[in-house]
C-alpha cells in the first residue's frame, strides 16, 4: 500500500477548471492494468502517468531503479537507438499516420483528440496551489478512471506550439541560438502555471540536453573533420609508416566515448519527447551512463596531456600538418575553434556537468524523487574526477619530460644512455640556478644554468633560444647518474649578485641591482675535486625545494637499484685475511696473512667447495666458507694464480716464473690428506727459466684451452701459446738427463714478437689481443707467415674524419685494456677512462662515438651482457651493446681477484672481488671476499641470457 505523497515543487494557480477531455482510461482502456489498493489517497500530482511515474512506469512513486538500465526498452515507449520525432497520439495521426511501428507512450495517456481550433489557447485555467491541494477531494478505489489533473492535460495542450521547435532543436542548429532555450519552446501560460523555482529548473534541465548535443556533435566532428580526412589523405599528411600510431597516440579512445554518450543523448531526446515541457527527472539515464563510460573516461584524461603534446609536436615538424589544420580550422561546423579544444571536450565535460546536475540539486524542491539519486550521482562523479587527477598530472609530467629530453644536446661525439625510452622515467624536479664562474678576469662571474633532476640522473644545462622558438639545452657537464651523486651544505649565508640595468649604457654600474641568491653544493663522488659544484638558487625556498629533491630522488632510487642488482655481492669471506692496522699489537703483524691479491675456486675429490687465496704471505687454501684456511705455498703476493679443473692444473705466476701443480694433490694437502711434499713433487715449470714471464692468462682459442704468456729477455718480449693436454695427450719429451719427463703442456703456434711497451694480452676466438700503449695488436700465433695485424681500433681515415680524429686523440691519451664482442657484428674496445665500438676490420663504428667510464678503471671483467670496470672505490657495471649504466656497487680498496672466462659461457665464470672488510682490532684489518653473482628476473623461469656469438666475428682481421 502506498502512502500519500506530495510534490510541492509545482505552484498550481488557484482556480483551474478541468477541460473537456476524457480520462486516460477512457482513452487508452487497454493501457492501465493498475487497481489502487482501497483506502489509497493519491497525491493530485500522481494522478497522470507522467507526473505520478516520472519514468513512465506505473506502480511507482519515484524514479526508476537504478538496477534497470535507462536504455531498456519499456513498452509501449519508442524503440531505440533512432527515436521517431512525435509527441501525442493525436499529433502523431498528423505527423505520422501510417506509422505501424509506435504504439501509444505513457506520456500519450490522458490525452485525446484536440478541441477545435483555437479553443485550447483561448481556454481559461485555474491551478491549483499547493496549499490547496492537501484540501482536495481525492478519488476512491473505485473512482480511479476519475479525470486526469486539469494543468497537465493544459500544459500538454498548449505544448503542441513548441513541438516543431522541439523537433529542430534536437536536429541540432536548426533553430537560432537565441530559440534554444526552453522558455523560447514553452508557451507563457505554461511558464506561468509552473512558477519561477519551477521554470528555473525545466530550463537547468534544457541545459543540459543542449550541451549533451552539442558535445556529442562535437565527437561526431573529430572524426568527420579530422580522423577520416587525415587517414585518406592523398598525398599523405604523415607517413604512411607513422600515421597509425600517431592518429592511436592523439585520439585515443575518443571513439569509444562518442559510443556511450550518443547512447545517452538518444535516451535522454526520448525522455524530453515524451515529458516535454514538464520534464520530470534524467538522473537515472546519467546515471546509468555514468557506471558505464568510466574506465573509458579514465583512461582518455590520463592520456590527455600526452596527446595534445603529440599534435603540437607534429604542428610544429611537419609542414604538411600545418596545412592540414589549418584546412580543417575552415570547416564552417568549427566555429573557429581549433584542435586542441575538440581534444580537451572529454576532459572538461565531466566537470561542466557535475555543476548542471548540482545546480539541478539546488533548486529541486524537497520531496523530489531526485533529492534521493543526485548526491548518489554527485559523489560517483566527484570522486571520478577527484581519482583521475593523479594520472593527469603524470602525463603531464611525462609530457614535461618528453619535452626536456628533446631539447637536450649531449656533448659532441659522447655516447649517453639516459634510459630515456624506459616507461619508469620521469621528470623529478627542474629549474634555473647560477654558478659563479672560475675565471677571476671575467667581467661576468655568473652563468644562468638550467639544472634537469630525472629520476636517474642530474644534469647541468646551458639554454639557448634559436630562431622559431626552438629551445635547446646543452649539457655543459657530463650527466651525473645519481649513484655517484653526494649532496654538500644547503646551510650557507647568501650571496650577492648583480643584475645588469636593462637600459645599459655608461652609468650602467651605477643603476645596478644587488639580488641575493642562495648557495648550495654537489659533487660527483667518482671525482670530487673537479665535479664539485657550488650552484645559486635564487629564493631559500628554491634551495629547500632542491634540497627535498635531491634527498628524496636519491633514496628512491638506492631503494629501486637495491631492489633492481643485475649482480648481487655474496659474502664469501670477512675475517680471515688480515693486515696489520691501528690496533694490532707491535709484532703480531708478522702473523697476518696480508692483503689478498687474487683468489679462486674449484672443487676438489668427493665434491667439496674449495678456494685459493693469494696473498702478501703466500697462497692460502681452505672450504669455501670456513674460516680455516691453510697456508699451502709460500709464493707471497702471486701475480696470478689460475686453475684448469679440467686438467687438473693448479698455474701460479710468481715473479719471473710460471709454474703448475696437481689440483687433486693441492686440495689433498689442504684438507690434510697428504704431506706438503707430495705437492712439491708434483711441480712442473712452464716458463721462466729463460726470461721473466710479465704477465700471462688463460682462454680458450680454437676451442683448445691456451696458456697464454710473455716472456722478456733482453733485447725483446715475445708472446708464447700453449696448448694444455689431458692424460691421454701426454707425451714424454727429452731432456738432458738421462730420464725424460712428461709435459703437461704443448707449443701452440709460434712465439709472436711483441712491442716492448706490452702488458697484458687476452684470448679471441681465433687469435690473440695483445695490449700495448699505443693500441691493441691481434695476431694469430698458429700462422707464422702471415704478418701480424695492425694496431686497433684503425684510425688510418683520421685524416679525413674529424669525429675520427677526436676520437684518435681521446684514445692516445687513454690505456687499452681490453676488446669485447657484442650481441651484434661491432667490439667494444675497453679502455680505462673511455670505450668505443669497432667492426670486426677493426674500423671505428657508430659515427665514432665514445662512452666516457664515470670512474678510471684498473681492470674490467665481461660477463654476460654487461661489462664491469672496477676502480678503487666503485664497481661499473654497464650494458655492453648500449653502454648504459646499469649498477654501481660501492667499497673501499677494491681488487678484481679472477677474471678469466675458461667456461663456454661467461656468465657461468665465478667473479671474485676483494675490498677493505668491516672487521678492524687486535687481529688486523680485515680483507672482504665478494662474488658477484647474476641475479634473473623474478618473472623469468630461464637462465639469465648471455650474448650469442656472431658467426665469424672474430674469424678475420684483414685490415
Amino acid at each position: 500500500m502506498h502512502n500519500q505523497r506530495h510534490y510541492p515543487y509545482v505552484t498550481i494557480p488557484p482556480g483551474a477548471s478541468p477541460l473537456p477531455n476524457p480520462s486516460p482510461l477512457q482513452a487508452y482502456p487497454d493501457e492501465f492494468e493498475y487497481h489502487a489498493p482501497s483506502g489509497d489517497l493519491l497525491n493530485p500530482w500522481d494522478q497522470t502517468p507522467t507526473t505520478r511515474h516520472p519514468n513512465g512506469r506505473p506502480g511507482e512513486l519515484r524514479s526508476r531503479p537504478r538496477t534497470r538500465s535507462a536504455y531498456e526498452p519499456l513498452p509501449p515507449t519508442i524503440s531505440f537507438p533512432e527515436p521517431e520525432i512525435h509527441r501525442f497520439a493525436s499529433q502523431r495521426t498528423t505527423l505520422h499516420p501510417y506509422s505501424p511501428h509506435h504504439r501509444p507512450s505513457k506520456s500519450d495517456d490522458g490525452h485525446g483528440s484536440l478541441p477545435p481550433s483555437g479553443d485550447h489557447s483561448t481556454r481559461p485555467f485555474t491551478p491549483i496551489t499547493p496549499d490547496s491541494a492537501s484540501s482536495m477531494h481525492y478519488p476512491s478505489e473505485e473512482d480511479w478512471e476519475a479525470p486526469v489533473n486539469q494543468l497537465t492535460q493544459e500544459l500538454s495542450n498548449v505544448s503542441l506550439y513548441s513541438e516543431e521547435g522541439l523537433r529542430l532543436f534536437q536536429a541540432g542548429h536548426q533553430l537560432a541560438e537565441k530559440d534554444e532555450e526552453w522558455h523560447r519552446l514553452v508557451p507563457p501560460e505554461a511558464q506561468e502555471a509552473l512558477g519561477k523555482k519551477e521554470v528555473e529548473r525545466q530550463s537547468v534541465l534544457f541545459e543540459l540536453f543542449k550541451s549533451e548535443r552539442d558535445y556529442v556533435e562535437d565527437l561526431r566532428l573529430v572524426t568527420e573533420v579530422f580522423i577520416e580526412p587525415l587517414q585518406f589523405a592523398k598525398p599523405p599528411v604523415i607517413a604512411p609508416d607513422r600515421l597509425r600510431p600517431f592518429v592511436q597516440e592523439v585520439f585515443w579512445n575518443l571513439g569509444q566515448i562518442f559510443v556511450h554518450h550518443e547512447r545517452m543523448l538518444a535516451a535522454l531526446f526520448e525522455r524530453q519527447l515524451d515529458q516535454h515541457p514538464l520534464v520530470q527527472s534524467v538522473t537515472d539515464i546519467v546515471l546509468e551512463t555514468c557506471f558505464q563510460f568510466q574506465a573509458d573516461y579514465e583512461s582518455y584524461i590520463k592520456h590527455y596531456p600526452i596527446a595534445e603534446e603529440r599534435h603540437r609536436t607534429e604542428l610544429s615538424r611537419n609542414k604538411n600538418y600545418q596545412v592540414f589544420i589549418q584546412k580543417c580550422s575552415q570547416d564552417p561546423r568549427m566555429r573557429k575553434r581549433d584542435m586542441i579544444t575538440f581534444l580537451s571536450r572529454p576532459v572538461t565535460r565531466l566537470p561542466r556537468l557535475h555543476l548542471i546536475l548540482e545546480h539541478i540539486q539546488k533548486i529541486t524542491e524537497p520531496g523530489h524523487p531526485d533529492l534521493e539519486d543526485l548526491p548518489l550521482l554527485l559523489n560517483i562523479l566527484s570522486d571520478f574526477l577527484k581519482s583521475t587527477q593523479p594520472g593527469i598530472a603524470a602525463a603531464e609530467n611525462r609530457v614535461k619530460y618528453w619535452n626536456v629530453c628533446e631539447s637536450l644536446t649531449m656533448p659532441k661525439g659522447q655516447i649517453i644512455d639516459l634510459d630515456w625510452y624506459n616507461d619508469n622515467r620521469s621528470l623529478v624536479y627542474s629549474g634555473p640556478v647560477a654558478r659563479r664562474s672560475k675565471s677571476e678576469m671575467d667581467w661576468h662571474p655568473w652563468t644562468d644554468l638550467f639544472v634537469v633532476l630525472l629520476d636517474n640522473y642530474l644534469l647541468l644545462t646551458k639554454e639557448e633560444r634559436r630562431t622559431g622558438g626552438i629551445l635547446k639545452r646543452y649539457v655543459s657537464s657530463g650527466p651525473i647518474p645519481l649513484e655517484y651523486l653526494k649532496l654538500g651544505s644547503f646551510e650557507g649565508q647568501p650571496e650577492s649578485r648583480r643584475e645588469r640595468s636593462e637600459e645599459g649604457g655608461i652609468l650602467d654600474s651605477l643603476r645596478a641591482q644587488y639580488k641575493p641568491i642562495y648557495p648550495f653544493t654537489i659533487y660527483h663522488s667518482a671525482d670530487k675535486l673537479e665535479r664539485r659544484y657550488t650552484l645559486y638558487a635564487p629564493t631559500e625556498s628554491m634551495r629547500e625545494k632542491w634540497r627535498n629533491a635531491l634527498v628524496e630522488t636519491k633514496g628512491i632510487d638506492d631503494v629501486r637499484r637495491d631492489a633492481n642488482k643485475w649482480f648481487a655481492p655474496q659474502l664469501v669471506d670477512d675475517g680471515s685475511f688480515r693486515s696489520p692496522g691501528a690496533y694490532t699489537p707491535r709484532g703480531f703483524g708478522s702473523k697476518a696473512s696480508g692483503r689478498v691479491a687474487n683468489a679462486v675456486s674449484f672443487t676438489a675429490a668427493g665434491g667439496k667447495r674449495l678456494m685459493a687465496v693469494g696473498c702478501a704471505t703466500g697462497i692460502y687454501v681452505g672450504l669455501r666458507g670456513d674460516i680455516s684456511f691453510r697456508k699451502i705455498l709460500s709464493y707471497g703476493n702471486p701475480s696470478s694464480i689460475i686453475v684448469l679443473q679440467e686438467f687438473n692444473k693448479f698455474i701460479v705466476h710468481h715473479e719471473s716464473y710460471l709454474l703448475s701443480y696437481s689440483l687433486d694433490i693441492l686440495a689433498r694437502v689442504a684438507m690434510y690428506q697428504a704431506p706438503a711434499s707430495s705437492l712439491d713433487a708434483s711441480m712442473e715449470k712452464i716458463a721462466g727459466e729463460d726470461g721473466t714471464v710479465l704477465f700471462c692468462t688463460v682462454g680458450r682459442i680454437k676451442q683448445r684451452m691456451i696458456v697464454i704468456y710473455a716472456l722478456k729477455s733482453f733485447f725483446q718480449i715475445t708472446v708464447h701459446a700453449l696448448e694444455a693436454c689431458n692424460l691421454s695427450e701426454l707425451r714424454r719429451t727429452p731432456s738432458r738427463g738421462s730420464q725424460g719427463t712428461i709435459s703437461s703442456f704443448r707449443p701452440f703456434g709460434e712465439p709472436l714478437y711483441v712491442p716492448k711497451d706490452a702488458y697484458s694480452v687476452m684470448a679471441l676466438a681465433k687469435t690473440i689481443a695483445i695490449s700495448t700503449e699505443k693500441g691493441i695488436v691481434i695476431a694469430d700465433p698458429t700462422d707464422a707467415t702471415r704478418q701480424m695485424i695492425p694496431v686497433v681500433p684503425d684510425f688510418s681515415g683520421a685524416t679525413s674524419d674529424t669525429d675520427m680524429a677526436d676520437l684518435k686523440t681521446r684514445c692516445e691519451d687513454a690505456k687499452p685494456l681490453g676488446l669485447i664482442r657484442t650481441e651484434t657484428s661491432e667490439i667494444l674496445v675497453v679502455y680505462d677512462t673511455l670505450g668505443c665500438y669497432i667492426t670486426k676490420r677493426g674500423v671505428p663504428h657508430r659515427k665514432c662515438g665514445f662512452i666516457l667510464w664515470e670512474t678510471k678503471a684498473t681492470s674490467f671483467a665481461h660477463r654476460g651482457s654487461h661489462v664491469m670496470l672496477f676502480s678503487s672505490e666503485f664497481i661499473e657495471i654497464r650494458s655492453i651493446s648500449t653502454g648504459r649504466l646499469d649498477q654501481v656497487i660501492e667499497g673501499n680498496d677494491i681488487r678484481l681477484l679472477v677474471h678469466t672466462n675458461l667456461k663456454s659461457h661467461s656468465a657461468d665464470d665465478p667473479l671474485f672481488v676483494a675490498m677493505r672488510g668491516t672487521k678492524d682490532d687486535k687481529d688486523g684489518v680485515s680483507d672482504k671476499i665478494i662474488e658477484l653473482v647474476r641475479t634473473a628476473d623474478f618473472n623469468s623461469t630461464q637462465t639469465p641470457m648471455t650474448p650469442t656469438p656472431v658467426e665469424g666475428l672474430w674469424d678475420e682481421w684483414d685490415m
